[in-house]
């Protein structure tokens, strides 16, 4: 049975899932429900076997304008809305409780997830894509972290994350003032890997993603994924021990002789993921 997706639109071509934000009339404001659609989907996109990256975007004007305000002055009244029952996502439990939260998830995908910044990214917005491997952002793209004009404070981990991404100076800056900061900006603070024209934008990520998806082996993907992430947890030498070990395993895999066999033979790669 096909979910019942009510504010995201979900596609796959090419290797490429894309989950479109669709509540253009709102900015694609984040609801309960919209949070919901999207970690179903990126799961579903995880687990199914021809999809090898994974892009999220907005529809219409706006990437994401933050936390509706129904669902703020909901919870000021002390009414929380239904975040969607009907798609609950049975993980392994061999995932780590960090890697399963809410919005800290995309850390746990095998897959590389890619944010294609299309406009405004605010608030909840931008703090949620931080959790994604890569951020392409439109030249008209503005993003910013409003919690101390709405009298919140850094949320969902962001005060964590956000330093590692830009360094403290600009987290602070970010965080203390809750200015919006144009793409180019954004850029120049590491904020996201790359600014270009608005109409280029879908075209320039799907073009990355293809090539993920075409030349480079799902395998050493979602290990170098799974590495990139978990050693923000460990030690220099857990990290060396590890990779060592993921090293010596790579050279039986699958991927291993035919990237060699493709470079020998001069042709695309013929990855399976094993």
């Amino acid at each position: 049975m096909q979910p019942d997706y009510r504010e995201i639109l979900y596609d796959v071509a090419d290797g490429i899932a894309t989950i479109t934000l669709n509540r253009p009339e709102k900015l694609n404001a984040w609801t309960m429900r919209l949070g919901a659609e999207v970690r179903h989907a990126a799961f579903r996109a995880d687990r199914d076997a021809a999809v090898r990256a994974i892009v999220v975007t907005g529809a219409g004007k706006g990437y994401c304008a933050g936390a509706d305000m129904d669902m703020l002055q909901g919870i000021q009244r002390g009414s929380v809305e239904a975040a969607g029952d009907d798609l609950d996502v049975e993980l392994a439990p061999s995932l780590p409780a960090l890697f399963r939260g809410e919005y800290s998830y995309p850390l746990g995908l095998t897959k590389p997830a890619i944010a294609a910044v299309n406009g405004v990214a605010a608030g909840l917005g931008v703090s949620y894509i931080l959790y994604y491997d890569l951020r392409f952002a439109s030249d008209r793209a503005r993003l910013g972290f409003m919690f101390p004009r709405r009298g919140l404070v850094a949320e969902h981990g962001s005060a964590w994350i956000l330093p590692r991404l830009v360094g403290m100076a600009n987290a602070c800056d970010l965080l203390f003032s809750g200015r919006l900061v144009p793409a180019e900006e954004a850029l120049a603070m590491g904020l996201v890997n790359r600014v270009v024209p608005h109409d280029a934008l879908l075209p320039t990520v799907y073009d990355y993603a293809r090539q993920l998806a075409t030349t480079c082996s799902p395998r050493s993907l979602r290990i170098m994924k799974r590495q990139l992430w978990a050693d923000q947890f460990a030690d220099l030498e857990a990290s060396i021990r590890v990779a060592d070990a993921e090293m010596i395993a790579s050279f039986g895999s699958e991927d291993f002789r035919e990237g060699v066999a493709s470079f020998v033979e001069r042709r695309p790669p013929r990855f399976t993921g094993r």
